[in-house]
C-alpha cells in the first residue's frame, strides 16, 4: 500500500467525507451530524437518500421488511412509524412501505439532522474518481474538481455495484441493463414478451411493473436455480431461538442445524420463517466463526436457498405473482440463458432450458456484481491502484475488519478509511439490509467522533 500520509487521529469534531448518498451514506451522515462532525456527502445524482434500492418511482415496489423493523436508528425503533404519522402516511407496524417513500424518510431525517445538530453538511453532486492520502488525512477528488476536498476521514458507502453484462448477449436496444429505469421498462410495447434474467427481488419488482401496467404483456423469469423469494406471511411475528454450538462450525453442520430447527418448529406449529428470523441476529457472528473454506462451501451449496428464505417479499407482491402465473402471463424457469440469436430486423431468440424463445426485450436483473477486480468504477480502480483497498477472499466486497475499517493491499488497516453497508459483505455476510446498516452507521460515527 502506498500512502503519503502519517496515521491521522480524528479530532473531537472531525471532517468526514462520505462517498455515496444511498441509505448507507445517508444514515452515516445523520449519525455524524448528530455528534457534531463536519460532513461532506458525495452523491453523483446531487440528492442523497436514494441509491439503487430507493430510487424507484414505482409505488408498487415495496420494502421487503416490515415497517416496525425499518427505522434508520437502532436506539429509536419507532422512528419510521413516527415519521410516517407526521408525513400523513398511513403505515402500521406490520405494513410494507413503498420504497420511494423510504427515500423521503431518509432525506427528511438528513435535513433535520443538518438543521438541528451542531455538525455541518455539504452535499457535493459530483462523481468521486480518487481518494488521495495527504498530510491532513485524505483529499477526495471528483471528475469536476481537480483541487479536491480534504477530510480527516473517509467512509466508503458506494452501495451495491451494478450487475455484470449478460454473457453471450450483444449490446442492443432490446438488451436493457438497468432494471431500475422504470420509464424505459414501462415504455415497452403493451404486447411485449420480456425475458427477465434473474429471479430475486429486483426481478420480482421488474415483473410487477411490466405485468401490472398491461394485461397483454408476458414475462419469462429465468435464473440458474429458478428460485424466487418466499413471501412473508401476515400472522408470523415470533422469532425462534436456535442454539448455536460451541467450537468450530461448518457450512454443512449449520445447514443441518437450520433444517432440524425448522422441522422442530413445524412440529410445534411454528412457521419456518420464525427460525430464519431468529437467526438474523447471530448471522454475522456465525459467519465470522466459519473458516474461509467453510464460507466458500456455504456460498457454493447453500447461499441461494438461504437468500430466498431470508430476503422475502411482501404478501401483496407474492399474491400478484401467483395471479400472473395463474393467468399464464408469467413463467419462472431454471437453467439460465444458454444462447442467443439476434438476426437483423427480427426480435432476439433466446435459448433457455426448455428451448428457443422469441422475445421483445431482455432485462438484466442478475443482481450486484461485488467483485472489485471486475469493476469499471473509476474510484474503485483508483483505490486498488493505490493499494488502499483490496478484495475480500470471497470477492463479495472489499477487505475490511469486522467493525468496518478498510484493510489495504498490504494487509494492514488503513487509518481513518472505513466503509458501511454492502462492501462489508465478505466480513459480515449480513451487511445489505437496513437493520444491519443502521448499526454499522451508528458504530462508525461513534468511532470517528470519539
Amino acid at each position: 500500500m502506498t500512502t503519503d500520509a502519517a496515521p491521522h487521529v480524528p479530532t473531537p469534531t472531525p471532517t468526514v467525507a462520505i462517498i455515496g448518498g444511498g441509505a448507507s451514506g445517508t444514515l452515516t451522515a445523520i449519525n455524524l451530524l448528530r455528534r457534531g462532525a463536519s460532513v461532506t456527502l458525495f452523491e453523483s445524482r446531487g440528492e442523497p437518500g436514494y441509491g439503487v434500492a430507493y430510487s424507484t418511482t414505482d409505488p408498487r415496489h415495496l420494502l421487503n421488511v416490515r415497517a416496525n423493523n425499518m427505522s434508520g436508528f437502532p436506539d429509536d425503533r419507532d422512528d419510521l412509524l413516527d415519521w410516517a404519522a407526521g408525513a400523513g402516511i398511513e403505515l402500521g407496524p406490520i405494513d410494507f412501505l413503498p420504497r420511494r417513500d423510504y427515500s423521503r424518510y431518509l432525506r427528511d431525517r438528513l435535513a433535520r439532522a443538518a438543521g438541528t445538530g451542531t455538525g455541518t453538511l455539504e452535499i457535493v453532486g459530483e462523481t468521486v474518481v480518487d481518494v488521495e492520502p495527504v498530510d491532513a488525512g485524505f483529499r477526495v477528488l471528483t471528475s469536476d474538481d481537480g483541487e479536491g476536498h480534504v477530510a480527516d476521514a473517509v467512509v466508503l458507502a458506494y452501495g451495491n455495484p451494478p450487475p455484470q453484462p449478460l454473457a453471450g448477449l450483444p449490446e442492443a436496444s432490446w438488451n436493457l441493463s438497468d432494471p431500475w429505469d422504470v420509464a424505459r421498462i414501462s415504455a415497452l410495447p403493451d404486447d411485449a414478451t420480456v425475458l427477465v434474467v434473474g429471479t430475486g427481488l429486483t426481478a420480482v419488482d421488474t415483473t410487477v411493473t411490466l405485468l401490472d401496467d398491461s394485461p397483454d404483456r408476458r414475462v419469462i423469469m429465468v435464473s440458474r436455480h429458478g428460485l424466487v423469494p418466499n413471501p412473508h406471511v401476515d400472522d408470523q411475528f415470533t422469532s425462534w431461538v436456535t442454539p448455536i454450538p460451541d467450537g468450530p462450525l461448518t457450512a454443512d453442520g449449520m445447514a443441518a442445524l437450520v433444517r432440524e430447527q425448522i422441522e422442530h418448529a413445524t412440529g410445534l406449529g411454528v412457521d419456518w420463517r420464525a427460525v430464519i428470523d431468529g437467526l438474523r441476529g447471530p448471522t454475522q457472528s456465525i459467519w465470522r466463526r466459519l473458516p474461509e473454506s467453510e464460507r466458500r462451501r456455504f456460498r457454493e451449496a447453500y447461499a441461494r436457498e438461504w437468500e430466498v428464505r431470508r430476503h422475502r417479499m411482501a404478501p401483496r407482491i407474492a399474491a400478484l405473482l401467483d395471479a400472473y402465473r395463474a393467468e399464464g402471463r408469467l413463467e419462472i424457469l431454471g437453467g439460465g440463458v444458454l444462447g442467443c440469436r439476434d438476426d437483423a430486423g427480427t426480435s432476439p431468440v433466446i435459448t433457455l432450458a426448455d428451448g428457443d424463445r422469441e422475445v421483445t426485450a431482455v432485462i438484466n436483473c442478475t443482481g450486484p456484481s461485488p467483485d472489485i477486480t471486475r469493476t469499471d468504477n473509476p474510484l474503485l480502480l483508483a483505490l486498488q491502484k493505490r493499494g488502499l483497498i483490496a478484495p475480500d477472499p470471497l470477492r463479495l466486497g472489499i477487505d475490511v475488519t469486522e467493525d468496518g475499517h478498510v484493510i489495504g493491499a498490504d494487509g494492514s488497516v488503513v487509518p481513518n478509511l472505513l466503509t458501511v453497508g454492502p462492501p462489508c459483505k465478505g466480513a459480515l455476510y449480513e451487511a445489505t439490509a437496513i437493520p444491519e446498516i443502521r448499526n454499522q452507521a451508528a458504530a462508525v460515527a461513534a468511532h470517528l467522533v470519539s
